[in-house]
């Protein structure tokens, strides 16, 4: 059960030390909430999906049995209502779409699906030619084409499903119009409606569609692959891959079993500690170089303003790849280092785990800090001098009013860019591979032939396991679903804990 929420009021009557400790318990507390809610909501879910369904199973009974000689028809001929309704439009986009289902599920998806139980179970080979004198390889099934092409006429069918009941549901409510004594809405009346009252809707269906085909079938189908035992050794055409069921998930949280788990926890542990650091040491510094700017006496604002764009504006391919080439071996700080009688030999900076580490997070300040400071001086502006200036009267200095003004000010605007910068580093997959691409790879965190050094992310491991030697797709599909569960967990859980979102009443 979440704490007490305190009133901004009273948060701010909490010492500095008691709001850390305030904030920690409350983020703590979240969790254990954070996961009975998932469970509940899930539960809700389940319970709702099923009632739709026992309702819509219902109305299409009752309408079979009360609907009209045309709705009944309806059901075999898809937009047979519209058209004895005068809807010709609607009626043939509903035929034409059956046509193809059938035509298509005849011809190429039954034969599909009925193979996504196996996967394919004719390997390809070799067989003796004896015209030719020789053997001619024979292809086989294609177990990446049956998941993909079988995947997408299941869904081809849901599809389906949802446009008949469409048809039914349009046919009864036509019956219902046309019992009212009115006629049902034409096709000029349709896309009246597209470009006035349900414009709304015609703005959104391409970018749902993009979407849809875009974002949630990858998704779906990598979730899918993690089931499998896809890899480089099974590719699926010269080795037929197949259903494994758990154990790729098995294998990544049992650690004795395999690597795969150990390299999993030793990666996210680093890739959490990586984001939290980049985040928060760009987003203070961004602050504290927006308030030097701003602060009155500072002469050539805008020059200095303009040095850190510039300094943005570069590339990163170009800034990234020259400070990984900066520090290395014969680079020019090893180089200055021993002239200057520091160093006897180079160090390595990228091969030893703790001065990698280091270098990227101080790397990631030097390129995040300006748009932070931009970013900082437009929300500094809107600040009302009168706070400052009372808070002086009742004698609290710079720092007080840093603590009790400005940061939680910002706090409240950027809270959730907070969080989205944050989720942002998770996945920053610039940062760490341009710089340490070139890095010494740890070999306890070797799996399936592919190994990952100390400073890589989730997202840059899971990168390395696809384009290895092994090209381990079931294992990255795994990883790949892990790192939403942990992004999604995280969002979630502090988004409810934040400022702008718990206290917005208290900055109206």
């Amino acid at each position: 059960m979440i704490m007490e929420k305190l009133s901004w009021i009273e948060y701010q009557g909490l010492g500095t030390f008691e709001k850390i400790l305030y904030n920690i318990r409350r983020f703590l507390a979240a969790i254990p909430a954070f996961f009975v809610n998932v469970g509940k909501a899930i539960v809700r879910g389940v319970k709702s999906f099923a009632c739709a369904v026992g309702r819509e199973c219902r109305d299409l009974v009752m309408t079979l049995v009360e609907g009209s000689w045309r709705t009944k028809l309806s059901y075999l001929i898809m937009g047979f209502g519209n058209f004895t309704c005068g809807q010709i439009v609607r009626g043939a986009a509903f035929l034409l779409f059956e046509v193809v289902f059938i035509w298509y599920t005849v011809t190429t998806g039954a034969g599909w699906m009925s193979k996504l139980g196996t996967l394919g179970d004719v390997q390809a080979g070799e067989v003796y030619d004896a015209v030719l004198d020789t053997y001619v390889r024979v292809a086989g099934d294609d177990s990446f084409k049956i998941l993909l092409f079988g995947g997408l006429s299941v869904v081809f069918c849901v599809a389906f499903i949802i446009a008949w009941r469409m048809n039914i549901k349009q046919s009864r409510e036509n019956d219902e119009i046309l019992k009212s004594g009115k006629r049902p809405q034409n096709f000029k009346a349709d896309i009246h409606d597209l470009i006035d009252a349900k414009f709304h809707k015609t703005l959104l269906a391409i970018p749902l569609l993009g979407i849809f085909l875009f974002t949630v079938l990858p998704v779906l189908f990598m979730i899918v692959v993690a089931f499998t035992n896809y890899d480089g050794a099974h590719d699926g055409f010269s080795n037929l891959f197949t259903w494994v069921g758990w154990s790729n998930f098995s294998e990544l949280f049992n650690s004795q079993k395999s690597n795969l788990g150990f390299a999993f926890k030793h990666i996210l542990g680093w890739t959490l500690t990586w984001a939290f650091f980049a985040t928060f040491s760009n987003y203070f510094l961004g602050i504290v170089v927006a308030l030097l700017i701003n602060k009155k006496g500072i002469k050539f604002k805008k020059i200095w303003r303009g040095i850190l764009v510039l300094t943005s504006a570069v590339p990163q391919f170009i800034s990234l790849m020259y400070m990984s080439k900066l520090f290395a071996k014969n680079g020019l700080v090893n180089g200055f280092l021993i002239k200057s009688g520091i160093l006897d030999v180079p160090f390595d900076f990228w091969g030893n785990a703790a001065s990698a580490r280091i270098l990227v997070i101080l790397i990631n300040v030097w390129i995040g800090i300006p748009y932070l400071m931009l970013i900082a001086t437009g929300i500094l502006m809107n600040i009302p001098d009168d706070l400052y200036e009372s808070a002086k009267i009742d004698g609290a200095n710079a720092v007080q009013a840093f603590m009790k003004i400005t940061l939680p000010y910002m706090l409240f605007i950027t809270g959730p860019y907070l969080l989205t910068s944050f989720i942002g580093n998770i996945n920053n997959f610039n940062v760490i591979f341009l710089l340490t691409g070139g890095a010494i790879a740890n070999p306890k965190l070797t799996v399936g032939g592919t190994s990952a050094t100390d400073t890589d992310l989730l997202i840059t491991w899971l990168y390395k396991i696809t384009t290895g030697a092994d090209s381990n797709f079931k294992l990255a599909s795994v990883v790949g679903i892990m790192i939403f569960v942990v992004v999604a967990a995280l969002s979630l859980i502090v988004y409810n804990v934040l400022p702008s979102n718990k206290n917005e009443e208290d900055f109206q």
